[in-house]
């Protein structure tokens, strides 16, 4: 595969993000496209409050550009199109009723849930038509295990939903999110090279573009948020790749730093649900560290530092796929 294909995939992306981002944020300025801020959250957050949101417009645009101008077309490329942007719309939603309707929520509980669903049913029949295989490759190992498609359909669903949510979780601190996923996405795209995947290559390379060009804005301190717009969006990209790429299980190491933001709450909540105590500070677990006493530019930089090392170990056990 072209690797000058895939660098100036991230080229094109990134300029784009950049260019598009200084003419959007006064637009969201003027809308009154304002965070809102939670008041249980740290103290040291609410000073953010009213800074622009829904910069994942941002993310999406560029993405969407440069994936159109430099992927073949295929069922796979639909796959990823239809996951990344099936998911961004969901966000855009949670996002604009959050803002408009200044309803704290967004979309409810089932609304966003049943707009995930539509869009992983929607790949999982792609999916199907191209006769993509059903079978599980396990980590490190040339072992890999196939129950069917009644087990590897609903299980691409629940990975959807899952991953997209971890890192929707995972967004919460200047620059966290973009910095993670564009490592993660770093690791897919190597991986999507050696699968011979030009639309999964190019996926990854068009975000990767997108969400460092869209990090210049959002570095400490943020000038912008991407919103769920954004975390929807890139979420439901890396769960396509994986799945086009067969590193469907990989993703728990590759993308561990998500897995860990997600158990972190998960823990939590069953915690004080069935003992009445919190295990954590506040969770997401990058809460946690900043009301220990870290500061937030800390708490993002070990973070990228701990998906770079995963990401490492992800390659390296993907020799053994």
């Amino acid at each position: 595969m072209d690797f000058g294909l895939i660098l100036l995939t991230i080229g094109v992306s990134f300029i784009l993000a950049v260019i598009s981002a200084p003419l959007l944020i006064p637009i969201l300025r003027r809308m009154k496209f304002g965070q809102q801020i939670r008041n249980e959250g740290p103290q040291s957050h609410q000073k953010k409050a009213g800074t622009p949101t829904m910069g994942g417009i941002v993310i999406i645009l560029a993405f969407t550009l440069a994936f159109l101008k430099f992927s073949v077309i295929n069922t796979d490329f639909y796959v990823l199109l239809v996951a990344t942007l099936g998911f961004g719309l969901v966000g855009f939603l949670d996002d604009y009723i959050k803002i408009v309707f200044k309803r704290s929520l967004g979309l409810t509980p089932r609304q966003k849930l049943f707009g995930q669903l539509l869009f992983a049913g929607i790949v999982c029949a792609l999916l199907i038509s191209e006769g993509h295989s059903t079978a599980l490759g396990i980590p490190g190992t040339s072992i890999a295990f196939d129950w069917g498609a009644w087990f590897y359909y609903p299980f691409i669903i629940l990975m959807m939903l899952a991953i997209s949510n971890a890192v929707n979780f995972t967004d919460g601190l200047d620059g966290l999110l973009s910095g993670v996923s564009a490592i993660a996405l770093g690791a897919y795209a190597v991986i999507a090279m050696q699968a011979t995947s030009i639309p999964a290559a190019v996926c990854a390379a068009a975000m990767i573009g997108a969400v460092l060009g869209f990090l210049v804005f959002n570095a400490h301190p943020a000038k912008v948020f991407m919103g769920d717009t954004g975390s929807l969006g890139i979420g439901g990209a890396i769960a396509a790749i994986a799945i086009i790429t067969k590193s469907e299980l990989l993703f728990l190491v590759i993308g561990g730093v998500f897995v860990i933001e997600m158990l972190s709450v998960v823990l939590q909540v069953i915690s004080f649900k069935t003992r009445g105590k919190r295990i954590f500070k506040m969770s997401p677990i990058h809460h946690h560290f900043e009301l220990s006493g870290w500061s937030e530019w800390r708490v993002v930089v070990t973070f990228w530092a701990v998906g770079l090392l995963l990401a490492g170990v992800g390659l390296y056990l993907n020799k053994g796929l």
